[in-house]
């Protein structure tokens, strides 16, 4: 009889230690696609403005750091061929480099004869329109950086419409679960929206000072070559 009642009291008590124990909760977890699909349509004007701005970025830095790379060689074997009298080597030469510091300098060699002010302005002319092709697609990366933004507190408000109009038609049965999505709507574009701006306007004024670099060894390409037509013939 004893063992009897000391069974039972244990059994008791190991379903009283596994009743009481306790419940491990389930941590909800999401990953970025899900925030992506909660933050509704406009999230997807803001992915395609991200692509832009990227695409635009790394496209634009191969071509300005294979613009701005010379051979160090390069003024000196001009001087050398314009001081023999040997034009069209001295043109094949800025040919063959082709970057645009060599361009004004072949537009230059071209215009050897006329007066130095026709050949500064030739040079000039041929300098500003390689700055603009290195500055191709910028407008893309700024636009991105102005409207990604905007579009996220676009989806903040149609978000918190969405949320208040879920309110209004539950009526005295509102809940947090159906004031949800448009919470999510509100917060998810908003995020997304700053995050695209924030790296759209870091990529534009990266290319910026690429461009400007690229720029200033123009000029002094330029300068060179200007100072090399003064120096005194051999």
């Amino acid at each position: 009889m004893n063992v009897l009642l000391f069974i039972q009291n244990e059994a008791e008590e190991a379903i009283t230690r596994v009743t009481e124990a306790p419940v491990a909760e389930t941590v909800a977890k999401m990953n970025i696609w899900d925030l992506a699909v909660k933050g509704g349509w406009l999230m997807i004007p803001i992915a395609l403005l991200l692509f832009i701005a990227v695409a635009v970025l790394i496209e634009r830095i191969l071509v300005i750091n294979k613009a701005g790379k010379e051979d160090p060689t390069f003024m000196n074997r001009i001087r050398d061929y314009i001081q023999d009298g040997k034009i069209n080597s001295a043109i094949n030469l800025c040919r063959i480099t082709n970057t645009p510091a060599s361009m004004m300098i072949e537009k230059g060699i071209s215009r050897l004869g006329r007066p130095m002010n026709d050949i500064l302005v030739a040079i000039e002319n041929v300098g500003n329109i390689e700055t603009a092709k290195l500055e191709k697609g910028f407008t893309w990366v700024a636009t991105a950086a102005a409207t990604a933004p905007m579009l996220g507190f676009l989806g903040t408000v149609t978000g918190m419409v969405r949320a208040f109009f879920d309110m209004a038609n539950a009526g005295a049965n509102v809940d947090i679960t159906l004031l949800s999505s448009g919470i999510y709507e509100a917060l998810v574009t908003t995020v997304a929206g700053l995050i695209v701006g924030v790296i759209a306007l870091f990529a534009y004024n990266y290319l910026v000072a690429q461009v400007t670099r690229a720029v200033n060894k123009m000029e002094t390409r330029s300068m060179e070559f200007m100072d090399l037509l003064n120096e005194p013939t051999k």
